[in-house]
């Protein structure tokens, strides 16, 4: 999924590659249509006065940084979201570290210190509701105004609205914790997917016949707990698969794991990195009066998940 050549700078640019970029400006959670409307409209922007086109974002999200004590249920973790980034032809991302120094830094410092002094920005894209700098203090309309002062353009994009209601991150999240993956991938504008190191597990889906490669997603996940149909890339391969997601009531360990069953799959996935995409939602977490029924179950599961698969034979962008 990723472009080749797309560069990620961190802190200055000491080769120079994004220097009087074009830079579409966001936290850019999930890469979600009404983010890659900001991003075609910097690209469009940057092909018009001849200029690389890049994003801007922070890590880790501010909102981690200023309440530390809450979990947000990112969409996207910092890998992810360059790849996605990437993947729209943008020529690279410039990914500023969220600290203690840049939430003080005011809008104005912003603008003059690093987006003039550091990259010499030749156009800022931004959506209807971006806000930067101390206290928030920067809004389009400020930027605008430096912008006019600095000599570089900036354009706003309205609200993208999918049947009526602005694409925002908080209902994506919401949709992912309902178990309703048609609205969040109707809003990303691809399904939803995750990534991660295959671990041991106790190895109850062997003994089972479903043998599974299992993932430990972060903490912060707030998907439904339950069994979907699931796409998995892996080494430059792709397979169908069901997966629960949850504690596993039967054996529960109180660890909530993410556990892979790929159809037509042999070998050996233990510290390796896949991408799991979720495609269908199949059923609640349930607790079986013996093991033979959960069997029963398991081999439900599999037929729904290959017809739920078969519905929708495209793969995500992973």
């Amino acid at each position: 999924m990723a472009a080749k050549d797309f560069l990620v700078v961190r802190g200055g640019d000491p080769d120079g590659a994004l220097h009087g970029a074009v830079l579409a400006m966001g936290n850019f959670d999930g890469v979600h249509r009404g983010h890659q409307a900001v991003i075609a409209a910097a690209i469009d922007r940057a092909k018009r006065i001849g200029k690389p086109a890049g994003a801007l974002t922070f890590e880790p999200h501010p909102r981690v940084f200023f309440k530390p004590g809450e979990l947000l249920f990112r969409l996207t973790d910092e890998a992810a979201k360059m790849r996605l980034l990437a993947s729209t032809g943008l020529d690279g991302a410039v990914v500023l570290t969220f600290n203690a120094v840049l939430a003080a830094c005011s809008a104005e410092d912003f603008v003059a210190r690093i987006l003039v002094g550091r990259f010499a920005m030749s156009g800022a894209v931004i959506g209807f509701n971006f806000h930067f700098g101390k206290n928030r203090a920067g809004s389009p309309e400020f930027l605008a105004e430096q912008g006019r002062k600095f000599g570089f353009t900036v354009d706003v994009v309205a609200p993208f609205e999918l049947n009526g209601r602005p694409v925002s991150s908080g209902p994506i999240r919401a949709a992912l914790a309902g178990g309703n993956l048609r609205e969040a991938a109707a809003l990303l504008g691809f399904p939803w997917f995750v990534s991660g190191e295959v671990i041991h597990g106790d190895k109850r889906g062997r003994d089972l016949g479903f043998p599974t490669a299992n993932v430990r997603l972060d903490a912060s996940c707030r998907l439904r707990h339950g069994v979907y149909a699931v796409r998995v890339a892996h080494a430059g391969r792709r397979y169908d698969g069901v997966a629960n997601f949850g504690r596993r009531p039967m054996f529960d360990t109180g660890v909530v794991l993410l556990e892979i069953f790929l159809f037509d799959f042999t070998g050996d996935l233990y510290g390796q990195n896949i991408d799991v995409a979720f495609i269908a939602w199949i059923r609640e977490e349930k607790t079986f009066g013996s093991v033979e029924a959960l069997k029963h179950a398991m081999n439900d599961d599999v037929k729904h998940a290959r017809a739920a698969l078969e519905r929708d034979p495209a793969f995500p962008p992973i």
